[in-house]
């Protein structure tokens, strides 16, 4: 998970400091050096962690702190805000050209993926009801046209291609033209990486960007390199001009360094960030919003889109009705299922969820996403009258259930249990105090 070394570091030092009457210097002198060892370990720049630990430090013995009521929680708001600004203070948004397409050149090394990420974009677009079009413009690595192409059949994005025997800066001059004849608003343009940055590479990008002049240079990076990652973004910046960068297999590294130190290494705003293998793991990146996880404050403004673009409103009112008229069947529940599932890993749903990360009954809690599978698999393995009717469900119904999912019996007795106490609760809540909790302030499940 991103930042769990740091994050857990953090949390620690200053967990001791938050219920303090008082803070004295030699408080936040010991607090500091403990943040700065983390900081060191996470793989974020030296330089960064000095002038970060200088700034902290300031704030922290200053007046602020001194004359706070709470001078252990206000130092811990001064962390925050401190590692807010070093992420680059607030969210960087893609700059769209008045005039349409908006040209987007993806750059960076072989490996870092690029060609994904391009298509997570496409698709991250669509969902802003903006047209993109994909253009193959990496004309040497072996199957990179073929992947962009399958890509685009996946997420329906038109893709251009000239094969690999084309120029890629025609490629990309006359990808423009078909966005522009087409109608498409947005051009994102797959470049060609290399193993390692060298001339050759850097001539033929900034051609392609001196013929269509780009709105946007996203530099995509392997989050996972650490500091390799940093220098590789200062270098693409220092030749190209990058207006942003992709930072990819962010769920991966759990030390987290990189994005830490490319805002204020190289001044280039972190525009997204991948957060897994699926096409819809691409998130812009919210520095604030990534300063409270790490500190263990949750993340309820990203939680919150997650649950509204996975949940469809009208379905989840009548799975509300049917849990409140005792209607709720197995087929309901694996819709919730499916539901949660679709927004994202769970152990990082829970670290979105203020206190829970902090929680000791929960630090050490491993989400097993085989279980969640285990489930699915067993309720597909029942008959239609079996989901709408759990009551039928006798020994050998079990059995064969359980053959079928290729699960045990002592599982799929255990499913059945859970789901009929979770019914007698719903019950509960249609009795008379339940009631009384609706006409206060609504059914009391997350449907609303």
């Amino acid at each position: 998970m991103a930042f769990e070394g740091l994050s857990e570091r953090l949390q620690a030092v200053l967990g001791k400091l938050r219920g303090k009457g008082k803070v004295t210097e030699a408080d936040v002198k010991a607090a500091m050096r403990e943040v700065r060892l983390a900081l060191l370990e996470a793989d974020v720049n030296f330089k960064v962690v000095k002038e970060f630990v200088d700034r902290v430090r300031e704030r922290a013995v200053g007046q602020e702190v001194l004359k706070s009521l709470t001078p252990g929680q206000q130092v811990i708001k001064v962390v925050n805000e401190e590692l807010t600004q070093l992420m680059g203070g607030e969210q960087s948004k893609l700059t769209f050209s008045s005039s349409p397409p908006t040209a987007i050149m993806m750059v960076g090394l072989q490996g870092a993926g690029k060609t994904t990420t391009a298509g997570k974009l496409a698709l991250h677009l669509k969902k802003q009801n903006r047209r993109p079009l994909l253009v193959a413009g990496d004309v040497y690595r072996p199957a990179a046209i073929r992947q962009l192409e399958v890509l685009g059949e996946q997420l329906d994005v038109p893709v251009f291609s000239l094969g690999d025997k084309e120029n890629p800066v025609r490629i990309a001059e006359e990808g423009v033209a078909r966005a522009r004849e087409e109608g498409c608003d947005t051009v994102l343009i797959d470049t060609a990486g290399r193993l390692h940055i060298d001339e050759a590479m850097m001539e033929e990008l900034r051609s392609i960007r001196e013929a269509i002049q780009p709105q946007e240079i996203l530099l995509v990076v392997d989050a996972m390199t650490g500091q390799d990652a940093v220098n590789v973004a200062e270098q693409f910046h220092n030749q190209l001009g990058l207006t942003g960068v992709v930072l990819t297999k962010l769920d991966g590294d759990t030390r987290g360094g990189a994005a830490l130190s490319v805002k204020a290494v190289t001044d280039c705003p972190i525009k997204f960030v991948g957060t897994g293998e699926k096409m819809e793991a691409l998130e812009p990146f919210y520095p604030d919003r990534m300063a409270s996880r790490i500190l263990g404050m949750g993340d309820v403004l990203t939680l919150i889109e997650k649950a509204q673009a996975a949940v469809d409103e009208e379905r989840a009112k009548e799975l509300e009705r049917k849990m409140r008229t005792q209607q709720f069947t197995f087929d309901d529940f694996l819709e919730q299922l499916q539901q949660v599932r679709n927004m994202g890993p769970l152990d990082e749903i829970l670290g979105m969820i203020p206190g829970l990360s902090q929680a000791k009954e929960l630090k050490n809690l491993q989400v097993d996403e085989k279980q969640l599978s285990r489930v699915e698999a067993i309720i597909r393995s029942m008959t239609p009258q079996e989901k709408q009717h759990p009551e039928i469900l006798n020994a050998s119904r079990r059995r064969r259930i359980a053959r079928g999912s290729g699960t045990s019996i002592q599982e799929v007795n255990r499913l059945i249990k859970q789901f009929d106490n979770m019914k007698k609760m719903m019950k509960q809540f249609s009795t008379k105090g339940g009631k009384k909790k609706r006409r206060r302030g609504g059914f009391p499940f997350p449907f609303r």
